[in-house]
């Protein structure tokens, strides 16, 4: 059975963070070379050079909010992936154990079958009764007409010497649902 397994994109758009970090340190780096420049050359004035400098500054204050953002960001997804692959792994021990409870059971219904010497089709049907299927969907899925599979499930009622569908899911499933007992003090 295979495992689906999630890839988490640590910025959620696609833009690895270091490239996101190096693309707005290339954008500080070209303005304050601008302002750089534009300081040693003679035609500048000082409203010119504050406006340059105060976008310059805008700008380092955005790149050390970014990179704070995206810190605490990976700092939440690795958190995130080590709860995922925890549930991941007890989800996979249930799978497991679950797979051996489940199989013990199938043989024990089939042994069950077997006592009431139903056919083929009469346990074909009681299994998809107990899966909880209506008549409708049995017919459907053996490719059948409703009268069929509810004159199947009579006869399998009547062989099990059981009232019912709830009785004969009852019959499978009652010990299994029990609560278990606690123990006395």
């Amino acid at each position: 059975m295979s495992k689906a397994r999630i890839r988490i994109d640590p910025t959620h758009d696609g833009w690895p963070s270091h490239r996101m970090g190096g693309l707005v340190l290339l954008l500080i780096g070209a303005v304050l070379t601008d302002l750089i420049t534009d300081r040693f050359s003679c035609g500048s004035d000082a409203r010119l050079l504050m406006t340059k400098g105060l976008f310059t500054l805008l700008a380092i204050v955005g790149a050390f909010w970014i990179y704070l953002f995206l810190r605490s960001r990976s700092r939440v997804i690795r958190r995130l992936s080590t709860g995922l692959g925890q549930v991941q792994a007890e989800a996979e021990r249930w799978r497991s154990e679950s797979q051996t409870l489940a199989s013990g059971l199938a043989v024990a219904i089939d042994e069950q079958f077997n006592r009431w010497e139903l056919s083929s089709a009469e346990r074909e049907v009681a299994l998809l009764l107990i899966k909880g299927l209506s008549t409708r969907d049995v017919a459907e899925l053996r490719q059948t007409k409703e009268p069929t599979v509810r004159q199947q499930a009579q006869s399998v009622y009547r062989k099990a010497a059981l009232g019912g569908r709830a009785d004969l899911a009852a019959f499978f499933l009652e010990d299994l649902l029990a609560p278990r007992e606690s123990p006395r003090p």
